[in-house]
């Protein structure tokens, strides 16, 4: 298991941070996703940190980092701001943002404006839509739609009294048929078995959907663009950026790849087929090549 240390922000945000490699190297921030944890990209650190400073957090609510109550301390305001003060905190001038899952949607944000400053070099994203993309597709793609049901279960609160007792590990376990994948080590299950059933952890978690301004529209309304509809107001992406994309995700479907090239300019996507959304330890060597090839050009 990797060892933490703890980093207090100006913020007063505590995070546990796993820091490795040659503290003088090029830097790598990676930002896990629901519902797991800065193990997520242990392959990859453990491929990467031998050329590069690799730092990965687990983020605000997660783990034993800090964990506010309220939906508002959520936004993605707010966790973007967590990246750059973690960085700065840690004497990193410019990095590169590694994400996934929510750490990716999140390294969507960093990129855009990490550019803007001068502070972030490049992007690598895995099973994680860009916003407007996927904002489009939840109103005008009848399969996405539908396969983002869960968020407005997860933005519920009728369950709140049973995850506040209970915690999230059972939902997650039937949700993500977790303990049926052969491949999953036992011990990284059990770490985070033990944060799934911590009911303030839990809560938090699930707030980092609630605070999201996405809108999830159910099944029964209509599918269109509503009249006067804009994307959001994000800006196109100048820097280098990787995708990495899981074809078999069940959540997040191949049609968010369609039309990143409006958002991006310097693009470059990396299909790999069967692996399901979960790519960084699902198909950690498909992943590390694709990184390599990357961060080398």
């Amino acid at each position: 298991m990797s060892d933490l240390a703890r980093v207090k922000l100006p913020n007063g945000i505590a995070l546990d941070v796993w820091d490795s490699g040659p503290k003088d190297a090029p830097a790598l921030i990676f930002l896990h996703g629901f519902p797991e944890n800065h193990r997520t990209w242990r392959h990859q650190i453990a491929h990467l940190n031998d050329r590069f400073r690799c730092i990965a957090p687990d983020q605000r609510g997660y783990g034993n980092s800090s964990k506010l109550e309220g939906v508002e301390h959520y936004d993605v305001q707010s966790l973007i701001g967590d990246v750059f003060a973690l960085a700065k905190e840690l004497g990193i001038d410019r990095f590169t943002i590694v994400g996934h899952d929510w750490g990716g949607a999140l390294a969507w944000g960093v990129a855009a404006f990490g550019q803007a400053v001068g502070v972030v070099e490049r992007a690598v994203i895995a099973n994680a839509p860009h916003p407007a993309v996927f904002q489009r597709l939840l109103f005008e793609d009848e399969a996405q739609r539908a396969a983002s049901q869960y968020m407005r279960t997860f933005r519920d609160p009728a369950h709140d009294a049973v995850i506040a007792e209970y915690g999230l590990a059972g939902l997650i376990k039937s949700a993500l048929s977790w303990e049926s994948r052969p491949d999953y080590d036992p011990a990284e299950l059990a770490l985070l078995n033990k944060q799934w059933m911590d009911p303030a952890t839990s809560i938090a978690m699930l707030n980092w959907y609630r605070a999201s301004g996405i809108a999830v529209p159910t099944m029964d309304e209509a599918f269109g663009l509503p009249e006067g509809y804009s994307d959001p107001p994000f800006p196109a992406l100048s820097i280098p950026t990787l995708v990495v994309w899981g074809t078999g995700d069940e959540a997040l479907l191949s049609a968010n790849l369609d039309g990143l090239e409006d958002w991006v300019e310097d693009l470059t996507i990396k299909r790999v087929e069967r692996a399901g959304h979960f790519i960084p330890w699902e198909a950690p060597d498909a992943v590390n090549a694709a990184m390599d090839a990357f961060l080398a050009g």
